[in-house]
C-alpha cells in the first residue's frame, strides 16, 4: 500500500498528502503538548485535520471550543459513562452539550484544547473511546436499538458489532491499518425485521437471512454494499449477492475495507466513496476481488431476506422477551441534551433499569430492563414531561443535524429552527400520523434528508435582493421494508416563507387537517 501511495504521490489531493506525511493516529502522542501551548499555537494541519482520528473536530465557528465525536458501538452506553460525559460538558456551562447522532452516537461540545488529555483519561477510565471516528475512518458503527430485547430478533447482534468494531479500531487502541481509508466508511448490522439500521445508506450492511447450506436452512446475512450520500452524489446501496454466517462477519468487513484501502479511488475525493470503485470496477469484479482477499469462496445471496416490518421508532413502552421487563422510549427533541440531562438520564436507568441506555438512528434514548413493578414510578419522573414517552405526531419524527450553530459546513441553523417550525405548524394543523421531517444544514446530508417523508437541505437563496437561508425539499424516501431513496422536489425555499409550504405538503399529502376547520 505504501509504495502504491508513493508512485501517486505528485497527483495526491492535500488530504493524501496529509496522510501521508503523519498518520492521524501519530497526534495521540501529542496530546500533552496540544494542551500545554493551547489551540491557536498547533500546528494548523494538526488542529484541523488529524485531531479528527482521535475523535475531536476544530470547528471555525466556535474557535477554541471543540467538537468530540464518541464511538459507541449498537449505540450502547452505561450509567456510569453517562455521567462522565455530563461531568465533561458541564464545565463548559452554556459552550456544552451533547447531541445524539444519526448513527446512534453522541457528539460532545465545548471542549476545550488544555482538558484533552484529562478527558481521554476518564473515557478510558469507563471503558470509552473516541479513536479513529472521523476523517477517512469507519464511523460508529450501527445495530438494532433493541438488540437482545425485542422477542421477535433473529439475531442479537450486539457482539458482532463490539468484534467489528475491535478488529478497526485495535480494541479501541487505534489501528493504522484502517486509518488511511481513501473517505469515510459505515458499517451496519441487522438482527431484526425492520431494517432499523437503514441498510441502504451505508457501505456494508448485513441483513437477516436464511440459505441452505449442505441441504440445512441456516441463519445470517445477506450483504449490501455501497450506500451513501455526499454533496456529489447519493446511492443506495446494492446487493453484493453475498450471504454469510455470523462467524464470517468481521472477516468480510475485514476483507472489503481492505480491498476498499487498497484500490479505492483518491484523487478525486468527490469520487473516493466505495460506490466509485464499484462503477469503475462492477460488482462481479468487487466480489471476486473480496473473495480472493479473504482466501475462499463466498456464498451467494439468499433469494429473500428477512425485513417484512415497517420501520419502528420505538418511542413508547415495550414488553422485553424477557419476561417481566420493559424497555422506554423517549423522545429527545432534535437529540440535544445539556449536562443536566445526561445526569438525569444516567440516574433513572440506574434506579429503574439495569444502568444501560441506548441511542436510536432518530436521535432518542431507550431506557431497557425496567420490572413491571416500576414501570409506573418511571413514567411519573419529572424527566418525562421534558423528554416525551408519548409525544405529538410531528414532534415524535423529527430529526436534525447540527445545523449553524456549531458546525462551519451548515447554511442554515437548523436544530432551534426546526422545534420552533415543528411548535408553530403543530399550533395549526392536527396530524394523524408520525410524519419524518428531517432537516440538514447543508449537502453532506448528516440529517439523511433523501430517507425522510419530508427531507429539508439547507441552502442559500436570493429574496428581495438579498442572500438568505433557505432550503430544498425533498420527498418520498422510504424506511423499513422496501426502503429506498427520495428526491428533491422544489429548490430554494427561504425559510422565511417555508411554514406555509410544509403547512400544505402535510394536508395533500399525510392526510393532516387544519385546526381553523
Amino acid at each position: 500500500m505504501v509504495s502504491m501511495m508513493t508512485e501517486q504521490a505528485p497527483s495526491l489531493n492535500k488530504f493524501e498528502k496529509l496522510k501521508v506525511e503523519k498518520d492521524g493516529l501519530a497526534v495521540k502522542a501529542d496530546l500533552e503538548q496540544f494542551a500545554q501551548v493551547g489551540w491557536e499555537a498547533m500546528d494548523e494541519t494538526d488542529r484541523d485535520h488529524r485531531l479528527k482520528w482521535l475523535g475531536i473536530f476544530f470547528r471555525p465557528v466556535t474557535p477554541g471550543k471543540f467538537m468530540m465525536r464518541l464511538r459507541l458501538p449498537s449505540g450502547i452506553i452505561s450509567s456510569a459513562q453517562m455521567r462522565v460525559l455530563a461531568e465533561i460538558v458541564q464545565r463548559y456551562g452554556e459552550d456544552g452539550n451533547a447531541d445524539v447522532t444519526t448513527r446512534q452516537n453522541l457528539q460532545l461540545r465545548g471542549i476545550r484544547i488544555e482538558d484533552l488529555p484529562d478527558i481521554f483519561q476518564r473515557l478510558a477510565n469507563v471503558e470509552m473511546t473516541s479513536v479513529q471516528s472521523g476523517m477517512d475512518n469507519v464511523r460508529n458503527i450501527t445495530a438494532s436499538p433493541v438488540a437482545g430485547l425485542d422477542g421477535d430478533e433473529l439475531i442479537d447482534v450486539r457482539g458482532l458489532v463490539q468484534q467489528v468494531q475491535d478488529m478497526i479500531t485495535n480494541s479501541g487502541q487505534g489501528n493504522p491499518e484502517f486509518t488511511n481509508l481513501p473517505r469515510k466508511f459505515n458499517i451496519a448490522i441487522e438482527g431484526g425485521r425492520d431494517n432499523s439500521i437503514h441498510a441502504e445508506i451505508n457501505d456494508i450492511a448485513f441483513i437477516p437471512a436464511f440459505q441452505v447450506i449442505e441441504g440445512e436452512s441456516q441463519l445470517g446475512f445477506n450483504v449490501v454494499v455501497g450506500g451513501f450520500f455526499s454533496a456529489k452524489r447519493c446511492e443506495a446501496a446494492i446487493p453484493l449477492n453475498v450471504w454469510v454466517s455470523p462467524a464470517e462477519v468481521v472477516a468480510l468487513c475485514r476483507a472489503i475495507l481492505e480491498v476498499y484501502r487498497d484500490h479505492g479511488l483518491r484523487a478525486n475525493r468527490q469520487k473516493a466513496r466505495l460506490m466509485w470503485l464499484i462503477d469503475e470496477w462492477g460488482i462481479e469484479q468487487f466480489r471476486a476481488s473480496v473473495e480472493e482477499q479473504i482466501g475462499h469462496a463466498l456464498y451467494p445471496a439468499a433469494v429473500k431476506d428477512e425485513i417484512d416490518w415497517e420501520k419502528r421508532d420505538h418511542i413508547g413502552v415495550y414488553p422485553q422477551k424477557q419476561a417481566g421487563l420493559n424497555y422506554v422510549g423517549i423522545l429527545i427533541p432534535v437529540g440535544r441534551l445539556y449536562a443536566s440531562d445526561l445526569f438525569e438520564l444516567a440516574r433513572i436507568a440506574e434506579v429503574y433499569g439495569s444502568s444501560e441506555l441506548r441511542l436510536t438512528l432518530e436521535q432518542n434514548v431507550i431506557i431497557p430492563n425496567i420490572p413491571d413493578t416500576r414501570l409506573e414510578a418511571f413514567l411519573q419522573e419529572p424527566l418525562l414531561e421534558k423528554f416525551a414517552v408519548n409525544p405529538s405526531p410531528l414532534m415524535r419524527s423529527l430529526v436534525s443535524c447540527t445545523g449553524s450553530q456549531f458546525c462551519n459546513f451548515a447554511l442554515i441553523e437548523t436544530k432551534n429552527r426546526a422545534l420552533a417550525m415543528i411548535k408553530e405548524l403543530e399550533a395549526e394543523i392536527e396530524a394523524p400520523q408520525p410524519v419524518r421531517i428531517h432537516w440538514t444544514g447543508c449537502p453532506n446530508s448528516c440529517a439523511q434528508p433523501q430517507v425522510a417523508d419530508i427531507g429539508l437541505m439547507g441552502t442559500k437563496v436570493r429574496k428581495n435582493g438579498k442572500t438568505v437561508e433557505g432550503v430544498d425539499i425533498y420527498m418520498g424516501g422510504k424506511v423499513g421494508k422496501d426502503a429506498h431513496l427520495g428526491a428533491c422536489v422544489t429548490k430554494g425555499i427561504p425559510c422565511d416563507d417555508l411554514k406555509p409550504v410544509l403547512h400544505n405538503l402535510l394536508i395533500e399529502h399525510f392526510g393532516a387537517r387544519s385546526k381553523a376547520v
